[in-house]
């Protein structure tokens, strides 16, 4: 059995002038997890995800992955450090192949050129890309892309992904086939998940926790179904979806 890796966020803070967009949010979240974070648009989830990946310098707090402040660091050395992520609009070299997205990802956190090949290769076959290994990002389908983005956050070997609305933009099919691969990954790549997305089936279905904000601070957090059933959840965000 492998140690287990903790990702902590600790009272972190982020004010824009007088708006705290972050507000003394803290969450926890373990190898083997996955974490749904929710809330209505302008609740701060974009926010808090860049705090967490250094994208935005923290006015105070502290984002500890096993006891390194990755909040800290410039935001090119996270992933180095254990946590990879995805975006809400796919962000992949279009001029590239598949193949060649996922070997640079690896090849970007030190992998050697020998094992970022060995990555890649495994990596497409198990997201159903394998077909598609030579051709170039551009002339994939859109659902193509966000599987290949998702892997090419995994060919960086992370301790945890945090996945910025991954079923966006996806049917009904993609995004119960999405739902079963994420399923899957906490155990098979040891790896913790983050994930941030609007649709309710997916994230209800696929979290083990839920953590809620609202107006830059946490309003609820714990188990999907307790978190459902907190009027205070239902009235800033869930509305009808809860029934």
């Amino acid at each position: 059995m492998e140690n287990k890796s903790f990702l902590e966020v600790k009272s972190i803070c982020k004010s824009f002038g007088s708006l705290k967009a972050v507000n003394d949010v803290s969450m926890r979240i373990e190898t083997g997890e996955i974490l749904g974070l929710i809330g209505p648009n302008g609740s701060g989830k974009s926010t808090f995800i860049n705090l967490i990946t250094a994208m935005l310098k923290k006015d105070s707090g502290s984002v500890m992955l096993d006891g390194v402040d990755l909040s800290s660091m410039p935001a090119h050395k996270v992933p180095k450090n254990g946590l990879a992520r995805t975006y809400q609009t796919v962000r992949l070299f279009k001029n590239l192949t598949c193949r060649e997205n996922l070997i640079i990802g690896a090849i970007g956190v030190g992998i050697s050129q020998k094992e970022a090949n060995k990555i890649a290769d495994e990596l497409l076959e198990e997201m159903g890309l394998a077909e598609k290994a030579d051709s170039f990002v551009e002339n994939l389908t859109f659902s193509e892309q966000r599987f290949l983005e998702i892997s090419r956050a995994l060919a960086c070997k992370p301790k945890f992904v945090l996945l910025d609305e991954p079923a966006a933009g996806l049917n009904e099919e993609e995004t119960q086939h999405m739902l079963d691969l994420l399923k899957e990954l906490p155990a098979k790549k040891h790896i913790g998940i983050l994930i941030v997305d609007h649709d309710m089936h997916l994230i209800m279905t696929l979290c083990d926790k839920l953590h809620v904000l609202n107006y830059g601070q946490t309003i609820a957090e714990g188990k999907p179904e307790v978190v459902r059933a907190n009027p205070e959840v239902v009235k800033a965000y869930l509305g009808s979806t809860a029934e």
